[in-house]
């Protein structure tokens, strides 16, 4: 997997956390994950295809979603409604869009599926690229942890 290709997403992830929530964000330590992984309870994924293949994930405990939500819209939830999930989302629109710009810029050509949400316990997300992928996890303070889960691949 290429740098320049997941940069962008961690760089856009660590700015548009820390604008629309206004807290500090702190980058955890990397790592690199192979086989399927259990979500912690929330997870938006975006598909990458054209001159890479491969997802982004956005991966959050069901509190720390509803944390977000509540600094995003400036109000009180108190269940993962709908206004809750397009909040997050949205959240993982604003994260895609400005790491696709970037890699744009680069001459990269790609497009973006819209996210997917998912939410549950004990779910589990396939590693069907057979290629590594790479976790950063974020900790925003009191609102919680937040990991981008990044796996691309140039088309083969």
């Amino acid at each position: 997997m290429r740098v320049e290709y997941i940069n962008p997403f961690v760089e856009s992830t660590f700015n548009v956390l820390k604008e629309v929530l206004n807290v500090e964000v702190k980058r955890g330590d990397l790592y690199l994950k192979e086989a399927a992984m259990h979500i912690m309870g929330v997870a938006a994924l975006v598909g990458l295809a054209g001159d890479v293949e491969g997802r982004v994930l956005f991966d959050m405990s069901h509190d720390t979603a509803l944390k977000i939500a509540e600094a995003m819209n400036e109000e009180k939830f108190t269940s993962f409604n709908d206004m809750a999930k397009a909040t997050i989302t949205e959240l993982a629109n604003m994260i895609t869009a400005q790491a696709v710009t970037k890699l744009h810029d680069l001459g990269f050509k790609f497009d973006l599926t819209p996210p997917a949400l998912f939410s549950g316990e004990n779910m589990e997300i396939s590693n069907t690229f057979n290629i590594e992928a790479l976790i950063v996890p974020m900790d925003l303070g009191d609102i919680g942890k937040f990991e981008v889960n990044v796996l691309i691949r140039e088309r083969i």
